[in-house]
């Protein structure tokens, strides 16, 4: 420790690939999930942080979570500031800026784990004694609310957030309030392991976005696309999302990684619970320079990293980030594709002989047609649909090497059975949810909340 009380100083290059060479597990193979939900009461009101007389809020939430299902409260920001998140064991709920509720899963030796902590938190939250009844929905935007209709959960970054983000782009408040996302986290086990997972993971990204689009929905009104989330995400702040064009190099390395990171932006620098704006400096300068008095440090540098939000993020995992949310069949399926792409030497180099070959530029352009087309998506001489097709049989065969057995005895290849039918005929999640459904007819809320509860 250093006389501030912070961790250790920040001295050089080496100091921050420290995050990700500490990170390094070679013979573990664990997998992770996050599950944002968009949460509406019955009548279609959205969750607030605060209780009102009309709604319960997180705050009532959280209590009988506390209560009756053994989480305990996050240490919170400040001596008695707001309860912003709950553990147990090793996982979390978290909550997004528009109170989207997050579930952040303990790691897992295999899927069969991942499948039964979901269904849990699901049983969990559908016993919730609330009034009206709350609704956990597996959708990647908010379908009825507005930015006017949200609050603002109470953290000391989201202020920050919300004056900064919409000078770098226009869809940021949409992104922060208003989107959900199910993501999965992944072992590596050097910087070869690492860069050749982002790399990989990066070529396929765009494609399983288009699986698993699942936001057709804005304002109350059907889109003509099959993801709204995914375009809010290119109307995000270029300097820190995107599919990392330096990645796709086959000599790219964990500095070049850091290297895009140190010259982004910072959000904020904290002390003793205060969250200090500095958005005037890029980390690079913050660590050349320090920021009012206070030098760069180890924490500083991860929270840095946790507010880069590219399609593929690296840190003390590798993060996979560019699919809506979905109901707990297809969030486990969602697990189940990239454990086998990136746990698997034959279908991780299918995924390089497949995707990758079309490069950044090929993706990039492509990405605002998937969100609207999905899988039917042309690229080059075939279509996004074809290439899954490729993939998809040797993902099956790759779960089934890892002969992983639940009690029952059966194998991990059961958690992509969702998806085979959806890639056999160029559909996406949203597809097989909302087909035949119209916000116009009579029972439309209801019938959404059935067809999307989580």
């Amino acid at each position: 420790m250093t006389a501030t009380g912070y961790d250790d100083l920040l001295r050089g290059e080496s100091d921050l690939l420290a995050v990700f060479e500490q990170s390094f597990r070679p013979a573990k193979r664990a997998v992770g999930i996050e599950s944002e939900r968009v949460a509406l009461f019955d009548g279609g009101a959205p969750l607030h942080y605060h209780s009102d007389p009309t709604h319960p809020g997180v705050d009532a939430v959280f209590a009988q979570l506390i209560a009756r299902r053994g989480w305990t409260p996050v240490a919170p920001e400040t001596v008695g500031g707001p309860v912003l998140g709950l553990e147990r064991a090793k996982a979390n709920i978290t909550l997004e800026p528009g109170s989207q509720f997050e579930l952040s899963g303990a790691p897992h030796d295999s899927l069969h784990g991942l499948h039964q902590e979901l269904s849990d938190h699901r049983a969990e939250m559908r016993s919730l004694d609330l009034t009206p009844k709350l609704h956990l929905l597996g959708l990647g935007f908010q379908p009825y609310a507005r930015q006017d209709d949200l609050d603002w959960v109470p953290k000391s970054r989201y202020p920050i957030m919300r004056e900064y983000l919409p000078t770098r782009g226009p869809r940021a408040l949409d992104m922060m309030r208003r989107t959900a996302t199910v993501q999965a986290n992944f072992d590596f086990g050097t910087e070869r392991d690492a860069m050749r997972k982002l790399r990989a993971a990066l070529g396929i990204s765009a494609a399983v976005s288009g699986l698993f689009a699942n936001s057709p929905m804005k304002d109350g009104v059907r889109q003509a696309v099959k993801s709204e989330r995914a375009l809010v995400w290119l109307g995000m702040d270029p300097d820190r999302s995107g599919l990392l064009p330096f990645a796709w190099k086959p000599d790219a390395t964990l500095a070049d990684y850091a290297h895009w990171a140190l010259d982004a932006p910072m959000f904020l620098v904290k002390r003793d619970g205060v969250a200090m704006p500095a958005m005037t400096h890029t980390f690079r300068r913050f660590m050349a320079e320090g920021f009012h008095g206070h030098r760069a440090t180890q924490t500083d540098w991860e929270t840095h990293l946790k507010t880069m939000f590219p399609e593929v993020r690296l840190a003390r995992t590798l993060e996979v980030r560019g699919a809506d949310s979905v109901p707990l069949r297809y969030a486990t399926a969602l697990a189940a594709l990239w454990t086998a792409v990136l746990y698997d030497d034959a279908a991780l180099t299918a995924v390089e002989e497949t995707f990758v070959p079309y490069g950044h530029d090929a993706w990039q352009a492509l990405r605002p047609r998937i969100a609207a087309e999905g899988l039917r998506t042309p690229i080059g001489q075939t279509t996004v649909g074809a290439l899954l097709r490729r993939v998809l049989p040797v993902a099956v065969e790759a779960l089934g090497r890892r002969a992983l057995l639940n009690a029952d005895g059966q194998d991990e290849r059961q958690y992509l059975d969702p998806l085979l039918p959806l890639v056999a005929d160029d559909r996406s999640v949203t597809d097989a949810l909302l087909d035949g459904w119209t916000p116009e007819q009579p029972d439309a809320l209801a019938s959404l909340m059935a067809r999307c509860e989580f």
